[in-house]
């Protein structure tokens, strides 16, 4: 190789030719396959709902049309997802552009970039896809896609792999209904994460239906069977109602103001509370513009404006001795901007701010004329507002006060750490973790068991001061929260409060798994979430998870996090200790483990979904039966399976049988047949439907395929070997209970508490060693819900967190008292 003069070192070896060949073009699939992060941001959980926004607007831009009322969501267990609307439907049939010749018109919207009816201003007004990339990249990026479009009396089909057609759409049946039905699962070779949250999804469907006066979303979890429903015909005045549920409002009903001007449409609705914290929303054209932008600049400028002119105006204020700011005006507020215009400029593809710089200007001048009107016409409510602002005025200079006073006191300001708060040695806050414990006793194992290196113990006794209900100048009379501040390092209030002065990065909630030890970790979390947000969106928050029980067995301890984790360790002495014979042999071991896995999967998928179905009919289907979405075809196949299935309930399940009832019915969608059968559930009667729908979805093949996996037992009856002898089983579910209790003989278990009844070693085993421990992140996936629920739980109304409590009373788990 060759060596430069001066220094020796070695040179690479020269590149390639740089010439006319090495330009090149990506379009289309290639392009968005190989940069997916340019079009839907990245390829970690962002991207991943992007993907399920992109099909949701679609459906949103029909009901902004006025073609659609009802979109449902429905996450699947196998990690796909479906989206239905019932709007006109995606046009099929031959497309008019020659250079299209060859494609249908389906086909083009879902493989040609920037191919759809958004850009002319005739199918659509306004929209939030405007880019027309959306269903596309959906396309490209999916390991598989199916589209069902319902329109003009027939049905048609198609699917995809990787953006691929497998081949042109399809009629398959007849309807009388519309709308467009896309199911995806996304590409794991591409999708650094393919886990979508119900949560996430849920807060951006809420918003859609707040957005949408009448539009009726719902959102189905399959793999949880969560679900909720969101119809608000009050629009975005309900959205704010909804904020403010759990708060004491000053006024009953929402400030709206809605304008029109220069072709951009404008909605505002607004209420105050007699809370501290303000939660301002704001969208444009549906999308959720998080980072805010002109609109909410304009909305900002204007309201302060128009306040304190009005209350100038009236001489309201005389006493004050500064003049309130914007953020005095604001305090306690909800407010929710929308605005819609034809043209509007994102920050890129994401669309997370509203760079329109002639909308600041426009918003300004419709909430100075509206506001100021509203204001006069409403002296009473001015009167509040105008009070409620004063007095945040007057809480703002105490509260500046307050934080002087225990500056010079020599705390707040980093001089001097609090004595109680045991620090690690290094200095570095990338690597070193505060774990803040309940209690003077856990403190003390912690201190001792710690890796005083890095991790560091603060321990607060007794609850701390609820700041969801208790003004800033109060909170720094709390001694405890004035030393978790003075630990933290990064200051407090909107003067001096810096996240980047955060003295460790992993903040550590440690409590006991009591009533009191839940009490003082959400008494915890309400402090971050309200006074240091900007710790937890960064991901510095953590619990830490003690193990929930110990298991002694043959005089030695064992510590089990959970349930989860206690069935994973009696099946793992199953297999060393159990056998079953079969007609196909003898299964033992790990083979026979992973085949009690399954069973607990089976049971649990199919306790899901008895909300719609009889539980115990699916399970007589998938083990007596082979009924499949292609033998709905022929009724003779499906009347047969049915009786396979009923002697099945006969043998196994009699009392079933005596009210069960069938009938056989016409799905022209499909042409094809559907089997309802009706059966007794608690005294009424059910209907589980076996129609070609149910039948090709996730979750029943998922159950057939584990159904299969049974077929290394072969049939039963099977012979359980265990200590005590021999138990014969009927079903794969009596093998995993015979198996359970054999397990569980011989075994002390113990279910801990408090953190004080382990010892230092343990705790540092069980809880603090970062090799062995486990920690819940901290994370607001939904920042609607997340609010709502810290005013519930922590606020100061009390009827609904009675409501609350007894909405939720019989799902309670492990209750303490």
């Amino acid at each position: 190789m060759e060596k430069t003069p001066a220094t020796g070192a070695a040179l690479a070896a020269p590149p390639a030719e740089y010439g006319t060949d090495s330009i090149t073009k990506l379009e289309g699939l290639e392009a968005v396959r190989k940069r997916p992060g340019m079009y839907i941001g990245d390829t970690m959980t962002y991207g991943l709902h992007k993907l399920v926004y992109e099909v949701v607007d679609n459906s949103v831009d029909e009901a902004l049309a006025g073609f659609c009322s009802d979109i449902e969501v429905v996450i699947h267990v196998d990690g796909s997802l479906s989206v239905q609307d019932n709007g006109r439907g995606i046009p099929v049939g031959p497309h008019p552009d020659p250079k299209f010749k060859h494609k249908d018109t389906l086909e083009v919207v879902l493989t040609e970039l920037h191919a759809g009816s958004k850009f002319g201003n005739g199918a659509y007004k306004v929209s939030g896809g405007l880019h027309g990339v959306g269903v596309t990249c959906v396309n490209f990026l999916s390991e598989w896609f199916k589209v069902r479009i319902q329109r003009n009396g027939k049905v048609f089909e198609q699917g995809y792999a990787r953006g691929v057609p497998n081949s042109p759409p399809t009629e398959v049946g007849t309807t009388d209904k519309r709308g467009t039905m896309i199911h995806f699962k996304p590409d794991p070779t591409i999708m650094e994460t393919a886990d979508f949250n119900f949560e996430t999804l849920s807060q951006r469907l809420r918003e859609l239906a707040f957005l949408n006066a009448g539009l009726h979303i719902t959102i189905r979890d399959e793999r949880t069977q969560k679900e909720h429903d969101f119809k608000f015909d009050g629009g975005i005045a309900s959205f704010v109602e909804y904020l403010n549920k759990a708060k004491t409002v000053l006024h009953d009903k929402p400030v709206y103001i809605k304008s029109e001007r220069e072709g951009v449409s404008l909605e505002i609705a607004m209420q105050w509370n007699d809370g501290y914290d303000e939660r301002i929303f704001t969208f444009a054209n549906n999308i959720n513009t998080h980072e805010g932008g002109s609109h909410l600049s304009g909305f900002k400028s204007a309201l302060t404006r128009t306040l304190n002119s009005y209350a100038e105006k009236g001489g309201q204020w005389k006493d004050l001795k500064e003049t309130p700011t914007g953020e005095d005006a604001r305090e306690g507020l909800s407010a929710v901007i929308s605005v819609k215009l034809s043209n509007p400029q994102f920050e890129g593809q994401t669309k997370t701010k509203l760079g329109n710089s002639e909308v600041k200007g426009l918003v300004e001048q419709m909430v100075n004329d509206q506001l100021a009107s509203f204001l006069e016409e409403n002296p009473p409510l001015a009167k509040k507002v105008v009070a409620k602002i004063g007095d945040a005025c007057r809480a703002r200079i105490a509260a500046r006060k307050a934080r002087e006073t225990v500056r010079r006191k020599g705390v707040l300001d980093g001089g001097g750490l609090p004595g109680k708060l045991a620090d690690c040695q290094s200095r570095d806050p990338n690597e070193s973790e505060l774990y803040i414990v309940e209690g003077d006793s856990a403190g003390g194992s912690a201190k001792q068991g710690r890796d005083r290196r890095n991790q560091a113990i603060l321990p607060l006794r007794g609850k701390i001061l609820n700041v969801e209900k208790a003004r800033f100048e109060k909170m720094l009379t709390s001694a405890e929260i004035v030393t978790l501040i003075t630990a933290l390092g990064t200051g407090i209030g909107a003067e001096d409060y810096d996240p980047e002065k955060a003295r460790y990065h992993r903040i550590i909630l440690m409590t006991d798994a009591d009533v009191d030890g839940s009490h003082i970790r959400t008494l915890l979390l309400t402090f971050f979430y309200r006074q240091m947000r900007e710790l937890i969106d960064r991901g510095y928050v953590y619990i830490a998870q003690p193990p929930l029980y110990k298991v002694t067995r043959n005089k030695k301890d064992i510590y089990v996090k959970d349930e989860r984790a206690l069935n994973e360790y009696l099946l793992k002495i199953a297999a060393e200790h159990t056998r079953v014979k079969t007609p196909n042999g003898e299964l033992g071991g790990s083979e026979f483990k992973a085949l009690l896995e399954k069973v607990i999967t089976y049971e649990e998928r199919l306790e899901k979904q008895a909300k719609r179905r009889d539980a115990r009919i699916v399970d007589a289907v998938v083990q007596a039966t082979k009924l499949s979405a292609e033998l709905l075809t022929d009724e003779a196949a499906v009347l047969a399976e049915y009786a396979a299935m009923r002697d099945y309930c006969e043998r196994r399940m009699p009392d079933v049988v005596g009210r069960m009832l069938k009938d056989v019915q016409q799905d022209p969608e499909h042409q094809a047949k559907k089997l309802i059968i009706s059966t007794d559930v608690n005294g009424s009667m059910k209907e589980s439907v076996f129609d070609h729908a149910y039948l090709s979805s996730p979750e029943y093949l998922e159950l057939v395929s584990l159904r299969e996996a049974f077929n290394a037992l072969g049939k039963a009856p099977y012979r359980v070997q265990v200590d005590a002898g021999e138990v014969t089983a009927f079903s794969v579910q009596e093998v995993l209970a015979a198996v359970r209790k054999d397990a569980q003989k011989g075994l002390g278990l113990q279910r801990y508490k408090g953190l004080g009844e382990m010892n230092p070693e343990q705790l540092w085993d069980t809880t603090m060693n970062p090799l062995t421990r486990t920690l819940l992140q901290v994370r607001v996936e939904d920042a609607v819900e997340s609010d709502d629920i810290f005013s519930l739980l922590m606020g100061e109304a009390v009827e609904p967190r009675r409501e609350f409590i007894e909405r939720n009373a019989l799902d309670v788990q492990n209750l303490d008292i």
